[in-house]
């Protein structure tokens, strides 16, 4: 027991002897820890103390080059600012003398063309004093020939005071500009009109004189050519219109029941106008929005007619017939109504009637075939509008009085461009249109006229009289068989009107269309 008591404190020593060893050896492990993290910090320290040394430098190497670069980029900027400058001033005096030059050639273009407008008004001058000669008419010859041609003479004295004072202010300006030529040449085309006018008038006197000294002659002459016309023709016409027709010889004017027609329809159509003139003249902006909405939903639609689709005739006549009807439609993506303005069904109705003659004047001159597809939507509006009807026959008799028929004749006091309109001539800056293009338009509208008499709108039920059907047609054509034949017109609407209508005439009025064409062949084209 006591050995292993001596044992048992021999290992009780050790152990205290080995537990203080480890812990020394603790201790000292934990200072030489703490001594190398010491150290360590230190060495860090010194590291990163080097590092900002390094990267300090570096940086300051990297500022002296950058102002050293700089120093040679503003350097070698001056430089070239200076050698810039150099080339600039070198260029502006370039372009100072270019701009010299131009100018000088500029002027001396100028004054060339001056002188040649100088020249040309020059001569414009004195050729206008050769026509005033040729205007200034012996006063006996005058009384010779019954004729006063005295305001043609004012007027070339107008005109060649005109062009001398155009001169005098051209010479005074230095040189006269285009305008001035302009004026001398359109004074000098008017001068030029002024002797053919005169020429004409002194011809047409000559030939007066000389008639009137066959007149006894030819008005027995003409008694027997009316007696045999009128055996030709002594059967009743078709319709009470039609007896009206009948005169004794070739008359130079229509009948006073077509003309007190014709000056009813001008009455309507002026009260028309005037009652739209507050619309049509207004400029406050929302009514002319409202006035450009309600003449687009009528004239669109009627300039897109084709010949080639019935449907779309249709699709026409129903979308207009709607828009009359107060029903809203809609037009380039707008919504437009007719009660928009308290004058928007007269305005309307105005602007359908213009847009149907425009057609005949413009389209069925020139494609024929689409004569019908119109007459067809026209005679519809027609049947259901009387108004439309009435205002269309007033617009067509403006722009061609040949429809109703009559021949205005010349009156005292009106110029000759006036004239010329009357006439169905368009006048534009004191220049009548060609022959051919006269006879294109009126041929046209005499053809949408035709058409209209014999159609019918193919979609309805068709009953009751067709608002103005074949027996206007049959009066027409005895009235221009009455009246004395014009050169080019009266032949050419005569086949137009029956190559359109003359079919739908030999099935309404038989032999007695026949014996019409008889006496137009072979009496009346003679004359």
């Amino acid at each position: 027991m006591e050995v292993e008591g001596k044992i048992l404190l021999f290992e009780k020593a050790h152990k205290m002897k080995v537990k203080a060893d480890l812990q020394a050896r603790l201790d000292m492990c934990d200072q030489f820890s703490k001594a190398m993290a010491e150290k360590s910090a230190e060495q860090l320290k010194r590291f990163e103390e080097r590092m900002e040394l390094q990267h300090r430098q570096e940086k300051h190497q990297l500022l002296e080059q950058l102002v050293k670069g700089s120093k040679e980029a503003l350097g070698q900027q001056e430089k070239l600012k200076e050698e810039h400058r150099h080339r600039a001033k070198l260029l502006t005096l370039k372009l100072r003398e270019a701009e010299q030059q131009r100018q000088q050639e500029i002027e001396r273009v100028r004054q060339e063309e001056g002188r040649e407008r100088m020249r040309r008004l020059c001569s414009l001058q004195q050729e206008a004093l050769q026509l005033i000669q040729k205007i200034q008419v012996d006063y006996k010859q005058q009384e010779a020939l019954r004729v006063d041609l005295s305001a043609y003479g004012h007027r070339g004295n107008q005109i060649c005071g005109i062009l001398s004072t155009v001169v005098r202010s051209s010479s005074e300006r230095g040189y006269p500009t285009q305008d001035d030529v302009s004026l001398g040449e359109h004074s000098l085309q008017e001068m030029k009109m002024l002797v053919n006018t005169i020429e004409k008038e002194l011809a047409a006197a000559e030939e007066r004189k000389k008639a009137e000294d066959e007149a006894a002659k030819e008005k027995q002459k003409e008694a027997q050519q009316i007696q045999q016309q009128q055996a030709k023709l002594q059967t009743p016409a078709p319709t009470q219109d039609q007896k009206q027709t009948k005169r004794e010889g070739l008359q130079k004017k229509a009948s006073k029941g077509t003309l007190q027609r014709f000056l009813e329809l001008q009455k309507v159509l002026e009260l028309c106008q005037k009652v739209c003139e507050e619309l049509a003249t207004c400029k406050d902006p929302q009514t002319k929005k409202i006035r450009a909405d309600l003449q687009r939903a009528v004239t669109t639609p009627v300039s897109q007619i084709s010949s080639v689709s019935g449907s779309q005739v249709r699709d026409t006549f129903d979308k207009i017939n709607n828009f009359l009807m107060g029903k809203p439609i809609v037009s380039a993506g707008r919504t437009i109504v007719v009660s928009q303005h308290p004058l928007g069904l007269d305005f309307v109705c105005l602007k359908l009637a213009e847009k149907l003659v425009s057609q005949g004047e413009e389209e069925v001159a020139s494609h024929h075939e689409s004569a019908f597809p119109i007459a067809s939507v026209a005679s519809a509006l027609w049947e259901r509008y009387p108004k439309v009807g009435e205002l269309f026959l007033a617009n067509l008799h403006k722009k061609c009085p040949y429809a109703v028929p009559f021949y205005p004749a010349f009156q005292e006091g009106i110029s000759l461009e006036e004239y010329q309109r009357l006439l169905g001539y368009q006048v534009k800056d004191s220049i009548v249109e060609q022959q051919d293009s006269f006879l294109k338009r009126m041929s046209g509208m005499i053809r949408l006229y035709a058409a209209i008499m014999q159609v019918r709108w193919p979609y309805g039920t068709n009953q009751g009289n067709h608002p103005h059907g074949l027996n206007h047609g049959w009066l027409w054509l005895a009235q221009m068989v009455n009246m004395e034949p014009l050169s080019d017109i009266t032949a050419t609407l005569l086949f137009d009107f029956l190559e359109v209508c003359g079919n739908a005439m030999i099935r309404q009025y038989q032999d007695q269309f026949w014996k019409l064409l008889l006496l137009i062949k072979d009496q009346y084209f003679p004359t």
